[in-house]
């Protein structure tokens, strides 16, 4: 999609007129006196939180101190593993489509004759191929906060956020019966301006997602801790001309003596952001704001950039910022005496620099992995030992992004190695250091270590690339019912249920000697049966494990009449039959975009196949052969609880 060719409008570029974009401000009304959960911070992880919850009808209320939702966001990079989750909401291909997608990377140095300008050194690819089958993009992040408000509004809950609301104080009782939270709430708009609004909210559990300077981090007593450069950048997005030949590519200059500048083009078509290094700070120094203008970005960038120029048209937003790393000394309030009630995620417990584009999607990420795990607890499903996990996982996760992020920005910000500067960077090396780095920005590198919701991964060789702990790698496949060529990671939902994938050995499909059709047999029918332990009286089959299954052969080959119904079972009020459990490998013509096995691609064991565990958050859980039922059983049984 091209937009903003004639200045930029924010919200839905799908409407001709920019003011029929204009969303109604959202209706004031009080605050509930009670609820499952109340989120503090209308972010991306706040956001993606109550997006998520909303979804098991739960009672979420969600408040932030501004007046409206965001218009012009600050970040805009949205890594391939943010997108595989966006398909699960099922709002991936909007954003898609009005993203700009990074495909190619150009580097530029100092001109070896001309060393007060720069030339390219060269052109990398953005994303390594099969990293993901999703792409790199770049959009405001006002629209992704856009697509999890309408996943609220359209949710069982009907969840809006409550704007306007400051937090201004939070105590936990631990022995406070069902709602040991209590929140103090200051309404900062009122009826009259001498008069103070203050709402007090009781809540099973609150979530602090409200930025580096979190309220409710400072009262669970948690700090940041961390250092920060000496070093300050400015940031813009522009309508602009210029001769500059790798305008539309994402950019990154490394200039002699005027700084270094990273350039990433935004969506529709003709705006650019402008990350553009500033002079370095004395210790402690800060921004001096008042006196930084936009002007004065422009000019920056015009030096870095000879011997080519920006002639900007429009300036659609400009911040400074300095950069630091800093991780909260925990992510939760828990101790050895009681489990976690107040949790933190996002900006509220790690900071670091925007240029790596970790910063949205990192923080999506931490809610990304509590949010299932609260609605199990809430809902009767699981116990709340499995609330501990969401800190050890997350903070580990987090200190390694300060880690990258801390050598990277040290890489970018330093001067091009020369003779004058033999302590500087070579380009080359920092180049290498991106390419290295390219599962770790994309999102897919994360590992969760082996607990109660990770196994130990000991028939790993049966699927060698769905890494136990790793998110699951999608694949295509052809979905055996209506011959529809698909991604099989595509089944994930965010909807709270584990994904159980029966990879076929190499037997005639549902014949006696068919490892899919003894586990489904044991699976309807044994009393040990995870199915039936676990899901509750009246709720669809596989509400809570969904169990699907993917053969070798052609999909016209294996007959619909012959499948188990635990592969096709009957579902809702009506009872009709679900044909979308079961896929084959894609034996299409290249010609025709097949050719690409799953079983070849992800090292499945053609012979034995396996059974794949994918927790509700899209990460492998377990491998195990096909006839383990004793290995599936007590996965299960240290995750769920009985129905």
């Amino acid at each position: 999609m091209q937009f903003h060719l004639n200045g930029f409008h924010p919200g839905d570029p799908r409407f001709n007129d920019p003011q029929d974009a204009v969303v109604a401000p959202p209706i004031k009304r009080p605050l509930p006196d009670q609820v499952d959960v109340l989120i503090v911070g209308c972010g991306p992880a706040g956001l993606n939180l109550a997006a998520q919850l909303s979804r098991f009808g739960l009672d979420i209320a969600i408040i932030d101190q501004k007046d409206d939702r965001l218009l012009v966001g600050q970040a805009d990079g949205i890594a391939c593993r943010t997108v595989e989750m966006f398909q699960a909401y099922g709002f991936a291909d909007q954003i898609i489509q009005e993203a700009y997608q990074v495909n190619e990377a150009a580097f530029w140095k100092p001109d070896a004759d001309k060393p007060d300008q720069i030339a390219r050194s060269s052109k990398v690819q953005d994303v390594a191929d099969d990293l993901s089958e999703m792409p790199h993009l770049i959009i405001n992040q006002a629209r992704v906060h856009d697509m999890f408000l309408d996943v609220m509004r359209q949710s069982p809950s009907k969840v809006e956020p409550h704007y306007q609301r400051r937090l201004l104080d939070l105590e936990i009782d631990h022995n406070g019966g069902e709602y040991p939270v209590t929140a103090t709430v200051e309404r900062l708009v009122n009826f009259s301006q001498y008069g103070q609004v203050v709402e007090t909210v009781k809540a099973k559990y609150v979530v602090g997602c409200d930025g580096a300077r979190s309220s409710v981090r400072t009262a669970i007593g948690k700090e940041l801790v961390g250092d920060a450069l000496n070093q300050s950048w400015g940031v813009m997005d522009v309508l602009l001309n210029t001769d500059f030949p790798d305008i539309r590519l994402k950019s990154l200059i490394h200039s002699n003596n005027e700084g270094n500048m990273l350039i990433i083009p935004r969506e529709g078509g003709y705006m650019v952001r402008l990350y553009i290094e500033l002079d370095k700070l004395n210790e402690n120094q800060r921004v001096a704001r008042d006196q930084m203008t936009a002007d004065v970005l422009i000019a920056a960038a015009n030096r870095v950039m000879k011997p080519y120029t920006l002639d900007v048209k429009e300036v659609a937003w400009w911040s400074v910022y300095e950069i630091g790393q800093r991780i909260t000394t925990a992510f939760d309030d828990s101790d050895d005496s009681h489990m976690p009630r107040v949790f933190l995620a996002g900006d509220a417990c790690h900071t670091h620099s925007p240029k790596a584009g970790q910063g949205l999607n990192t923080s999506v990420m931490d809610t990304w992995n509590l949010g299932w795990k609260l609605a199990h607890v809430l809902t009767g499903l699981a116990n709340e030992n499995i609330l501990k996990t969401y800190s050890d996982e997350r903070r580990e996760y987090g200190q390694a992004l300060i880690d990258f992020d801390r050598e990277f920005s040290r890489m970018f910000s330093a001067k091009p190695k020369s003779t004058e500067n033999p302590d500087g960077v070579d380009p080359a090396e920092f180049q290498r250091y991106f390419q290295l780095f390219g599962e770790y920005t994309a999102g897919v590198s994360i590992q969760y270590r082996p607990s109660i919701m990770v196994s130990e991964g000991a028939h790993q060789s049966l699927a060698t690339g769905l890494t136990v702990g790793k998110r699951f790698h999608s694949a295509p496949v052809v979905r055996q019912g209506d011959a529809k060529p698909m991604q099989l990671g595509h089944c994930h939902l965010a909807d709270g249920a584990y994904r159980v994938y029966a990879f076929a050995g190499n037997a005639e499909p549902m014949s006696d000697q068919c490892g899919v059709r003894a586990l489904c047999e044991f699976l309807a029918n044994d009393a040990n049966s995870p199915l039936k332990k676990y899901t509750p009286a009246g709720a669809d089959a596989d509400s809570v494990i969904d169990v699907r299954a993917v053969f070798q052969q052609h999909h016209q080959a294996v007959e619909t009449d012959t499948l188990h119904p635990v592969l096709a079972p009957r579902k809702g009020k009506y009872g009709l039959r679900d044909f979308e459990k079961v896929f084959c490998v894609d034996n299409r013509p290249e010609s025709s975009g097949g050719g690409k096995n799953i079983y070849d691609m992800r090292g499945i064991d053609k012979k034995q196949g396996c059974v794949v565990i994918v927790r509700p958050d899209q990460y492998v859980a377990e491998v195990l052969p096909l006839d383990d039922y004793k290995g599936f059983c007590d996965f299960f049984s240290n995750v769920l609880l009985e129905a």
